[in-house]
């Protein structure tokens, strides 16, 4: 396995850029890393990549053998999952991704029913509300709300879900009550923004009676953690817009009372994006079937429970 394990390493070095980020993502040390890549250009007769005390970049020798690497190391992914699947004894190591919120409350709760169910398959969860790349992050899938700006990654829906303009009672008493979003902007409201490097000019979606239209936002407050926002909203500081499902505990409990509601929010897709080549991969397709379905009974009880009108 030494000489796969050398051109794994080769291709994250060469996707990420790094050989401390390569080797992050592997899970092993720098000098491994750098004891692979050097020990497959020994084998190789040739510099893959040109380094030096800051940069690292490939050679044209690295840029050719880059395709051919991946493939190779696509053909032995296939190979495994056709004899896993024949064995029905899914194995290895997932690595997904997810937003706060949803992670928090949707993914992470099922995950240990997911690994007593099949013991030889390990998890590894990141949870940001930034947005990821799959194939330089290394990832399986990445659970998302919204519409991904890569239309080259497949997409499994979970659901449309419901989403609500909230604050807090303090806030209401203080503020007044907006009726609509016309009355957001006309009143100055104060809107907590989830924002993040990279991250386009915040508008709201609403639902208006001419149909969908945007509202250019303002406000004091930013973050891009979707949790504080919800703390911020509890505190009495503005106008948070939330997916249901993540704060409908709070909304039940008038902790935070629903706002705007002449132009409800539209609702934002919820589901996981994959490559082609993961979902061949048994493990892959596993945990996808076992999390739409959980994830999506849990999203319909979080919304019946609310009443939003």
């Amino acid at each position: 396995m030494s000489y796969l394990d050398n051109i794994r390493t080769f291709v994250r070095v060469y996707e990420l850029g790094s050989m401390s980020a390569a080797g992050r993502d592997l899970r092993i040390s720098p000098a491994v890393t750098s004891a692979r890549i050097s020990q497959l250009e020994d084998y190789l007769g040739v510099r893959l990549f040109q380094r030096t005390t800051r940069n690292l970049s490939p050679t044209e020798q690295g840029q050719a053998f880059y395709p051919g690497a991946v493939s190779v190391l696509e053909a032995v992914d296939q190979a495994e999952a056709k004899v896993m699947h024949l064995t029905d004894a899914p194995r290895g190591t997932l690595f997904v991704a997810a937003p706060l919120g949803m992670g928090r409350r949707l993914v992470a709760p099922q995950v240990p029913e997911f690994l007593a169910e099949y013991p030889e398959i390990n998890m590894r969860l990141r949870l940001s509300d930034r947005a990821v790349d799959l194939t330089t992050e290394g990832l399986d899938l990445a659970f998302f709300l919204g519409q991904p700006a890569d239309s080259n990654l497949k997409i499994r829906k979970i659901a449309d879900c419901r989403r609500v303009l909230c604050a807090a009672p303090d806030y209401i008493n203080r503020r007044g009550m907006p009726t609509d979003g016309a009355a957001l902007l006309r009143d100055g409201h104060n809107c907590l923004n989830l924002r993040y490097p990279g991250a386009s000019e915040f508008q709201w979606m609403l639902e208006t009676a001419e149909g969908p239209q945007r509202f250019a936002v303002s406000g004091r407050h930013e973050c891009d953690d979707g949790d504080v926002l919800t703390d911020w909203a509890l505190a009495g500081e503005g106008i948070a817009l939330k997916p249901v499902f993540e704060v409908a505990t709070h909304l039940s409990a008038g902790r935070l009372l629903p706002v705007a509601t002449k132009t409800l929010p539209v609702p934002v897709q919820m589901a996981c994006l994959y490559t082609h080549r993961r979902h061949q991969d048994p493990k892959t397709r596993l945990f996808m079937d076992f999390m739409t379905e959980r994830m999506a009974r849990v999203i319909k009880e979080a919304e019946a429970r609310t009443d939003l009108v």
